[in-house]
């Protein structure tokens, strides 16, 4: 498969020194997108038939375990047990809107979260049927991992994923997928702080970049240690925006398992409230922005 076949041709110019007006509703300057990565029970698991405990993204992943790793395991039961309810106090509580990155085994193992989703109204984006990198996939195994991932979503939420986002990296044939899917947008570049449409061979697909820079990772690999930090980093970034920049968006990634621990979340929680509080920031779902984007610049 070609690159341009692949949507896969390299740019470096994007939208050079003119970027669209966005034109966010409300006259917003800045459109942000909270995302919950919903990974717990999708991870690799020796119960689950796998080799080895997945330990990224946990708080121990450089203890050197062979084979099954129950603290590892520990961690990511924490995440959906414990921290996916913290999180979604404080986003219904205050009545904001955020997205789903699902692993689709993972909302399969937790129907009480499922249900959460739906009644908050949330929009749950595909993230794999199970946590693993789509770029190391063979064709016809991915093939079958979107549509699987697909299939369960729909069952679990009770809506087909509209978006899509990949573990890291996508491969070659990971766009053409998910066109063939019906997938109105994917999310596996981190190239832009806006919306943009590709061609891919015949087709187009809206882009709608994602962002590991804003990105709650931080705390398990830059050495990110207090919801304080997080605090004054998210708020510098929408300041900074407001301030110095044409209209944006900016995606800030949440994980169960990561910032709902409660010496981090307090940080977020004071973000919520500073944001709310912002007239000309917009705080919206994935696919809100994703379906503005197609209304003004289709």
């Amino acid at each position: 498969m070609t690159d341009e076949e692949a949507g896969r041709v390299r740019d470096f110019v994007g939208y050079g020194r003119n970027p669209p007006d966005p034109k966010w509703p409300g006259g917003a300057h800045v459109a942000v997108n909270f995302v919950i990565n919903y990974e717990e029970g999708g991870e690799q698991a020796v119960p689950d038939g796998d080799a080895a405990s997945e330990t990224g993204l946990t708080e121990g992943s450089t203890a050197g375990v062979k084979g099954r790793d129950l603290g590892a395991e520990s961690m990511f039961e924490y995440g959906s047990r414990v921290g996916f309810w913290r999180l979604h106090r404080m986003f219904t509580k205050r009545k904001l809107p955020c997205t789903i990155f699902a692993i689709a085994r993972a909302l399969e193992r937790n129907p009480e979260a499922c249900a959460a989703m739906r009644e908050a109204d949330w929009d749950v984006a595909g993230h794999g049927y199970k946590w693993e990198i789509h770029g190391n996939m063979a064709p016809e195994y991915e093939r079958k991992q979107i549509r699987l991932a697909t299939e369960s979503i729909t069952r679990t939420i009770g809506t087909r994923p509209a978006g899509w986002y990949s573990r890291y990296a996508p491969s070659m044939l990971t766009r053409n997928l998910l066109l063939d899917n019906g997938y109105e947008y994917d999310s596996d570049t981190y190239d832009d702080e806006l919306p943009y449409w590709l061609k891919v061979g015949a087709r187009r697909q809206l882009i709608v970049p994602y962002s590991i820079v804003h990105n709650d990772v931080r705390f398990a690999r830059q050495g990110m240690s207090s919801g304080d930090e997080y605090f004054t980093y998210i708020k510098n970034a929408v300041q900074c925006v407001l301030e110095e920049d044409p209209p944006r968006m900016l995606s800030f990634g949440l994980h169960n398992r990561i910032i709902a621990h409660p010496g981090r979340a307090l940080g977020l929680a004071k973000l919520l409230d500073w944001i709310a509080d912002q007239p000309r920031v917009w705080i919206a779902r994935r696919i809100d922005i994703a379906r503005h984007w197609k209304k003004v610049h289709p």
